[in-house]
């Protein structure tokens, strides 16, 4: 079977003797969305941050497959790691947008790891990438906000902005840390859904890391459950019993 990325005995320790990963072993394969949920401090962000590099792995191994080729991202430096993570889209909690550019320019960000520094500077992208963005902005609902600032925008708009910036990348996997945490209800359902939807349309896997078990429930293919920097569940949504949410979250109460 063909897997996107491996994980093998991942430990995460930002103090000495005190790990928030504590030897995670996972697999992913080439699409779907996977849903990680569990409590506040269990490690769902800092999993997500070291499968792509914003913090660094204490121990263990992260495989990454792309274009033919199978790396160990833990053990990447410097340039090769930059040209790596070309590869893998990231969707922040916080959006993580230029406020003082347009939308248009915030979308072409996405492709600054493969320009250089120069034309990154001068903003002269290509023809095919200006292309590719304002098709990118129909599929998030945004064709009409090109010109726009973005701290001009609502919540739900930057975060489309936000999946559309990483989709410009062409990843071969894209990560979510915490997409709707900031979101309504009714945009927190759009949001996922449309991470769901352009997962299938590049045929990629998205990782969301999601509070919201209901949410978790309805969209994801697979949802992995992690409590104490350990996995205590990896399955089907409709696997995902009371007992398992005992086992991830501690007591009962908030069941009922």
């Amino acid at each position: 079977m063909s897997h996107a990325l491996e994980i093998q005995g991942l430990v995460k320790e930002y103090k000495a003797g005190h790990p928030i990963l504590k030897g995670i072993d996972l697999t992913f394969g080439d699409a779907g969305l996977v849903a990680i949920i569990g409590p506040s401090g269990t490690g769902k962000s800092t999993l997500i941050r070291c499968i792509n590099r914003l913090v660094d792995p204490s121990k263990g191994a992260i495989w990454f497959s792309s274009e033919g080729k199978r790396v160990n991202l833990a053990e990447l430096r410097g340039k090769a790691l930059r040209e790596t993570r070309r590869h893998i889209g990231m969707v922040f909690q916080e959006y993580n947008l230029v406020e003082r550019l347009s939308v248009m320019e915030n979308l072409l960000c996405g492709r600054l790891g493969y320009v250089n520094a120069f034309t990154a500077w001068r903003r002269n992208f290509a023809r095919e990438d200006i292309a590719y963005a304002f098709q990118l902005l129909d599929t998030v609902g945004l064709g009409a906000f090109a010109n726009q600032r973005a701290d001009a925008l609502s919540g739900g708009q930057r975060q489309r902005v936000g999946i559309a910036r990483a989709l410009m990348q062409k990843p071969r996997l894209l990560l979510a840390d915490e997409p709707t945490s900031s979101l309504d209800p009714k945009t927190s359902f759009e949001i996922i859904s449309l991470l769901k939807e352009q997962g299938r349309a590049q045929n990629i896997p998205v990782i969301v890391n999601i509070h919201d078990v209901e949410l978790a429930r309805r969209y994801a293919d697979r949802i992995i459950g992690m409590s104490g920097g350990h996995v205590v569940y990896d399955g089907s949504p409709e696997n995902l019993s009371d007992e398992f949410l005992k086992q991830i979250y501690g007591g009962e109460d908030w069941l009922s």
